[in-house]
């Protein structure tokens, strides 16, 4: 009996598992990135890759925990702004700051961010994936209390096994090439009455 055992085993043991979603989280957040489109490996649609219902479906609330662990540590960075300096780093009056009581209050006030950032890392297993969170994926969503993701099953299963496919993405405007729904229209026809 599963009593009370969740998640999907995916044919693998609990490491193997492990390392099959956070490569998947990894690979998601790496569609984000700047490139040339020429690039070997390119992603054809930014913030979309397409795998197994299963594993889409497992992969999920690692994506969704790794967007709010960011989201949180891009407001206490912007709560350690107010404490920080503009000038160069290694100048007397960076020096001057780095000794001063301010310097205490950014550093108390930037250790949440810099936790957040460690955690995700920790979560992703990628330092690439982790900064492309912070810089472009989290800020999308900071008015969005969750949900970041969707699941789009695809008509097609995969050749070879058949196995169902699905495609797994941001939600949101900004996804280039996202599937939008055209507005429904009432029919030409006229109703019986």
């Amino acid at each position: 009996m599963r009593h009370r055992r969740k998640g999907r085993v995916l044919g693998r043991s609990p490491s193997h598992q492990r390392a099959l979603l956070r490569n998947l989280a990894s690979a998601l957040m790496l569609t984000e990135r700047k490139g040339d489109a020429d690039e070997v490996g390119a992603p054809k649609v930014a913030g979309r890759i397409v795998t197994t219902l299963a594993k889409a479906k497992e992969v999920r609330p690692l994506v969704e925990r790794c967007v709010t662990v960011a989201k949180r540590g891009l407001v206490a960075a912007e709560r350690a702004r107010q404490f920080g300096t503009s000038a160069e780093r290694d100048s007397a009056e960076w020096k001057r700051w780095r000794e001063s009581e301010q310097w205490q209050s950014w550093a108390k006030a930037m250790a949440p961010a810099v936790a957040a950032r460690r955690r995700v890392v920790q979560l992703l297993g990628d330092k690439k994936a982790a900064r492309i969170v912070f810089e472009q994926v989290a800020p999308r969503f900071t008015d969005r209390p969750g949900g970041y993701t969707r699941i789009l099953k695809l008509a097609t299963p995969r050749l070879g096994d058949a196995g169902p496919r699905a495609i797994l993405e941001f939600v949101g405007a900004d996804v280039a090439g996202s599937v939008s729904r055209p507005p429904r229209v009432e029919s030409a026809r006229p109703s019986r009455a």
